[in-house]
């Protein structure tokens, strides 16, 4: 997205992960143009969020904060810290969308840490919580412009999706979860896939 705004030139796409390259694992600030806060310690994003939100009421701006998690961040504390203190500041103008595909880097949530019943974590964090098929444009526009879903808390979107969503061979297969090289016959494995949906 960052490249399509201009931020930097697509070349730079090509060089994930590689040293001649600004994009690594996690997105930098200071290194990588467009990018507002490092969040590479996991779970820090949800607290950049709850500050642009208090700003933005102490600005009295009606500009509104998203911030994008996955579940498996969802096992840091610092991202529950924050969760409460979005509730306790009644932030509506804060929504909060889960990537719940039930994997993390090395295992599913359930293995690793067992985050059901998930929305009612949320729920019980103060927020105001939908749950969506988070591979459905429609599902997730109609959502998105019902929030805040409460009109004094924050707003939980949980996106439940399949990690590699769309190529048989890449879907729920955690071997492509930090995947940088590809060969040549797996991406015109991955293109003939992509055409194909």
């Amino acid at each position: 997205m960052l490249a399509e705004k201009g931020f930097f030139p697509e070349t730079e796409l090509w060089k994930f992960c590689k040293s001649d390259g600004i994009l690594g694992g996690h997105p930098e600030y200071g290194k990588v143009p467009g990018v507002e806060a490092s969040t590479g310690s996991l779970g820090h994003g949800l607290s950049f969020g709850v500050g642009f939100a208090l700003n933005a009421r102490c600005e009295r701006a009606t500009y509104r904060t998203f911030v994008i998690c996955s579940d498996g961040e969802s096992n840091e504390g610092s991202l529950w810290e924050a969760a409460l203190c979005a509730a306790k500041h009644k932030l509506s103008n804060l929504t909060v969308m889960v990537d719940y595909n039930k994997q993390q880097s090395y295992s599913t949530t359930y293995e690793v840490l067992d985050l059901e019943p998930f929305a009612d974590k949320w729920r019980a964090f103060g927020f105001g919580v939908q749950e969506v098929d988070g591979h459905d444009v429609g599902a997730l526009r109609a959502a998105l412009s019902r929030t805040p879903f409460d009109p004094h808390r924050p707003s939980a979107l949980v996106c439940h999706t399949i990690k590699g969503k769309g190529v048989s061979f890449v879907e729920n297969n955690l071997n492509w979860h930090h995947k940088n090289k590809v060969t040549p016959d797996e991406v015109n494995a991955l293109m003939a896939e992509l055409k194909d949906n």
